[in-house]
């Protein structure tokens, strides 16, 4: 039996408070996520969205969340996002905002995107650049994020249906 299709949601977390990268744990998100389908789509879109939902990619120091949802109800989960306005961790609230950067039907689609997206922002930097030294260190973070070939023929892929 061929498994239903999934979507995978990148998103970045958005925080005026330092301390909330501390706190950006799977578990804190999945649940602040859930909560927020929750209060906006009732009982049904929690439903929906909770059969195939997972964190499948975290990392703290870049605020970069990968959830993984069916296809069906990727737009449930979108939809969301938005109403997401803090995580908890250790019985403390940390105000922050989900931003949404892409959907793709693969996890190499959106490993892509984020190269791409990272390298615009790098980029960004590099125009507002005020001395040479901040220049030359943003150059150094360019060059270093290019994907090579071999890079991208790793295995670790979950295809699904090949649409987007």
């Amino acid at each position: 039996p061929q498994r239903p299709p999934r979507r995978y949601v990148l998103c970045e977390v958005l925080s005026d408070d330092p301390r909330c990268r501390q706190c950006i744990e799977e578990r804190a998100v999945g649940l602040a996520v859930r909560d927020a389908i929750g209060r906006v789509h009732g009982d049904y879109g929690l439903a929906c969205c909770s059969v195939s939902f997972t964190v499948k990619y975290l990392n703290a120091y870049t605020g970069t969340v990968l959830l993984r949802c069916r296809k069906d109800s990727y737009r449930l989960l979108c939809s969301a996002l938005p109403f997401v306005r803090h995580l908890e961790s250790r019985n403390q609230r940390y105000p922050c905002a989900l931003n949404t950067l892409h959907v793709g039907g693969t996890i190499r689609t959106c490993q892509k995107f984020l190269i791409q997206y990272n390298r615009r922002q790098l980029l960004m930097l590099l125009q507002n650049c005020t001395n040479e030294e901040e220049r030359q260190c943003i150059q150094k973070s360019l060059l270093s994020c290019s994907l090579t070939e071999e890079q991208s023929q790793s295995g670790d892929e979950e295809d699904d249906d090949g649409t987007e």
